[in-house]
C-alpha cells in the first residue's frame, strides 16, 4: 500500500503540513489575566483537599500564576484551624479530589455545606468514568463535579473567579 500521501501531510518532503479543506486548527484558549498581587498577609480564600502530587503541583503553579493563595488541608480540623487564622473569613472555594480517601469527601461535604452556607462553592474532580461517584458527590452537596481533564483546563478561570476579593464599597 502506498503511504506517500502521509509525507505531504506531515511535511516530511520539505513542504508545510497541509490541512484538509474545511478543517480549521484548534481554537486557541486565552489564559485569563492574573489578579492583582495580594498583600503578603492576605488570608487564603481557596482551600483544597488534594493529596495527588500531580494535581497538588498543578493547583499550586496555577494559583501562583493567577496571584491566588491556595492552602492545602488534609482534614476538617485543618480547615477550621486555617479559617480561625483568617479571622473567621469564610473560604470562597473548596476543592475536593473525590478520590482522596483520607479526606472522606462524601461525608465531609454535607458538613461543610451546612456550616458554610451559600458563600462557599465546593468543587470536586474525579476520573471521567466514575459516574456513580459523580452522582453521589452532587447529592452530598458539591456545587460542581468535573472530570480531571475539565478541572485542569478550567482551573485558571476557577481560581480567578473565586480568589478575587470583593471590592470595598465606595464611601460617599
Amino acid at each position: 500500500m502506498d503511504h506517500s500521501y502521509r509525507a505531504a501531510m506531515n511535511g516530511d518532503n520539505g513542504n508545510k503540513p497541509q490541512r484538509r479543506p474545511g478543517f480549521a486548527g484548534p481554537y486557541p484558549v486565552a489564559e485569563p489575566e492574573p489578579l492583582p498581587a495580594p498583600a503578603q498577609d492576605a488570608a487564603s480564600r481557596v482551600f483544597a483537599f488534594v493529596e495527588d502530587l500531580f494535581f497538588l503541583t498543578k493547583i499550586q503553579d496555577t494559583g501562583r500564576k493567577m496571584n491566588v493563595k491556595v492552602e492545602f488541608v488534609k482534614t476538617e480540623k485543618d480547615l477550621t484551624e486555617h479559617m480561625k487564622n483568617n479571622g473567621e473569613e469564610k473560604p470562597s472555594l473548596i476543592i475536593f479530589d473525590l478520590n482522596n480517601a483520607n479526606a472522606k469527601p462524601l461525608s465531609l461535604i454535607p458538613k461543610l455545606k451546612s456550616k458554610l452556607k451559600k458563600g462557599t462553592s465546593i468543587i470536586g474532580f474525579l476520573s471521567h468514568v466514575q459516574g456513580d461517584l459523580k452522582q453521589k458527590a452532587h447529592e452530598a452537596g458539591c456545587d460542581m463535579v468535573l472530570p480531571r481533564s475539565a478541572f485542569s483546563q478550567n482551573l485558571p478561570q476557577l481560581l480567578r473567579r473565586h480568589g478575587a476579593w470583593e471590592a470595598e464599597p465606595a464611601v460617599g
